[in-house]
């Protein structure tokens, strides 16, 4: 099983990498803020990474795994720093960090299709929920997190982010997302029936 779901692993990023172009790599640089990142040079990939005439790259993915990347505040300035279409950046790789929260600032990321968080330290499920607001997000990872361990968590991602293809490496069915609309709207009506009992 572990062997299978690594060989999906690889034939995502291999996919990534034929749609988005190869990936801005800074995994592995014991970045602790992603400013320290603006002096690093990409790893080198199997196809040489192209860069217009200021020096950046025409690439739209990035790679920032493996890192103690702790917040997200300069995330915009670093996708500028290296990015020559900051706005085309579609994959974004913040696997094995030490995040505890999704920032606010990754809805500003219109064009981001794969999200990858496995691997941190998120602890408040309610925050995916603002990843809703990504109109082309269709393939995200939070496996490995502290809200994985909530009963509802699957249910929850695919209520919050409806045009999910793929989550932590899998498909999401057609009867996940049934069972996501029931629990999202057996939730609110729960909600709703405390709200008016106040």
């Amino acid at each position: 099983m572990i062997l299978f779901l690594e060989f999906c692993r690889l034939l995502k990023v291999f996919m990534d990498q034929i749609v988005h172009g190869a990936p801005v790599d800074l995994s592995f640089r014991s970045l602790s803020r992603l400013t320290d990142a603006w002096t690093e040079t990409p790893c080198s990939s199997l196809r040489p990474l192209k860069k217009n005439s200021e020096r950046k790259y025409l690439s739209c993915s990035l790679r920032l795994s493996n890192n103690s990347i702790t917040d997200l505040c300069d995330l915009h300035q670093t996708v500028c720093h290296f990015l020559a279409e900051p706005s085309h950046l579609a994959w974004l790789d913040l696997s094995f960090n030490k995040l505890s929260h999704i920032e606010q600032v990754l809805c500003e990321l219109p064009g981001l299709r794969v999200l990858y968080l496995h691997g941190n330290s998120i602890y408040t499920l309610s925050e995916v929920d603002r990843l809703g607001m990504l109109p082309h997000l269709h393939s995200i990872t939070l496996h490995g997190n502290p809200i994985e361990a909530y009963k509802t968590y699957r249910n929850r991602v695919i209520s919050a982010l409806p045009r999910l293809k793929t989550m932590d490496f899998g498909g999401v069915t057609q009867q996940e997302r049934v069972l996501a609309k029931l629990w999202h709207q057996s939730n609110t009506r729960c909600r709703n029936s405390r709200k008016s009992l106040h």
